[in-house]
């Protein structure tokens, strides 16, 4: 054969196999590229749309518990990190929703995260998508929860503290009862259930104080109010408290702009803190209370003369109910709301309450609201034309 003719054909055939091979190759990465995207996981039609609307954090596990799909509030809760499921309980809900087939739904106390000792209380719902997938609803209730653990508490401590006066009323007209005849006994009793009654109804007025201050809405509701006519209003009040013991009020200094809010609970904040004062210093001394403007603050202190506060009873004092000093507080009438009120009432306002105290050298309470600016308007359209407030002397 002519060997030109040889060398042709060999030329065709490994042209043909050469061809033959990067068409294998190309078929074969194809193939390959086929092969990965069915692996890849990938949610039923539309559920993807569906998720988006649900409002609420979710994850969407595949056979294996690896995460397809999670939302970003699922990575702030800290129930997600990178593709796996963090926490074993949920991991075990998912295992018998997987097993069963059955929707599940559990309030679940989980940490907030790998570091400190932060929990988030979610309600979680889990459910099956499809044949392979599992969707884990979560909502945040932690908030929730703390508010209605705190209403339960309150509820608690008002009984409580109801029992105490309705228990000697109770008693004491029993003793009445027994002493018709005995005219000391008599006077005795009554002046006794005259003092549990006072302060009955001092810790039932709290209540109702405490229950309007938290449905008040002040950015709605409020308005101009003059703080130098609202302390002087609320020295007033307390006046007849303080002669019982001849303290004296001493009130100076003035503000020079308004604050926004509402008047009537600003004179109730500042009439306990000052009632306060009042109750808790030896008779014979002084409560003094100063106003002063700066830096766009109205600054109102009250100090007494009393006993003082400690470093570690500072901390509780606006706790509802809690008295530094139970048993001198069922002497004096305390309530244990008083400050808890003041504290929510100057919150409310946008302003806070600090308290600086030392054993044996009595107690100072600062007041700090944000003051309106020259002409503001406020909500209602009422433009305050004021005048600086001068202080007075109680």
């Amino acid at each position: 054969m002519d060997p030109l003719l040889i060398g042709v054909v060999s030329g065709l055939i490994g042209l043909a196999v050469g061809a033959f091979g990067v068409l294998a190759v190309t078929l074969s990465d194809r193939q390959r590229k086929v092969l990965d995207a069915d692996d890849e996981p990938s949610l039923p039609p539309g559920s993807a749309e569906v998720l988006a609307v649900v409002g609420r954090a979710f994850v969407v596990v595949d056979a294996i518990d690896g995460v397809v799909r999670a939302s970003p509030g699922a990575y702030a809760f800290g129930l997600v990190r990178g593709h796996t499921m963090v926490h074993q309980e949920l991991l075990e809900m998912i295992a018998r929703v997987r097993r069963d087939g059955v929707i599940e739904e559990h309030e679940l106390e989980l940490p907030r995260g790998p570091l400190g000792q932060g929990t988030i209380i979610i309600q979680v719902r889990i459910a099956p998508v499809g044949e392979e997938y599992i969707l884990i609803l979560a909502d945040d209730r932690t908030e929730i929860t703390r508010t209605e653990a705190i209403r339960n508490d309150f509820v608690a401590n008002v009984s409580h503290e109801l029992k105490t006066p309705v228990g000697a009323i109770s008693l004491l007209a029993e003793a009445l009862e027994a002493s018709p005849d005995d005219e000391e006994a008599v006077r005795r009793f009554a002046q006794r259930m005259h003092k549990e009654s006072a302060r009955l109804a001092a810790l039932v007025q709290d209540i109702i104080e405490l229950s309007r201050l938290q449905g008040a809405n002040i950015v709605q509701q409020g308005k101009a109010v003059d703080l130098g006519a609202v302390i002087a209003e609320a020295v007033d009040r307390s006046k007849l408290q303080a002669e019982s013991k001849n303290i004296e009020l001493v009130l100076g200094g003035s503000v020079s702009e308004p604050v926004y809010g509402d008047a009537d609970l600003l004179v109730t904040a500042f009439r306990n803190l000052i009632d306060n004062a009042v109750r808790y210093s030896p008779s014979n001394t002084k409560v003094g209370i100063g106003l002063r403007s700066g830096g766009g603050l109205a600054t109102v202190s009250i100090s007494d003369q009393g006993d003082g506060i400690s470093a570690e009873e500072q901390e509780r004092i606006f706790e509802r109910f809690y008295r530094v000093d139970a048993a001198r507080s069922r002497q004096t009438g305390g309530t244990g709301l008083g400050l808890s009120i003041v504290k929510h009432v100057i919150s409310n306002h946008g302003g806070e309450v600090t308290v600086w105290s030392q054993p044996g050298s009595g107690s100072t309470f600062t007041v700090r609201l944000p003051e309106m600016e020259k002409g503001q308007s406020d909500p209602a359209g009422n433009t305050e034309n004021h005048t600086e407030n001068q202080g007075v002397s109680a």
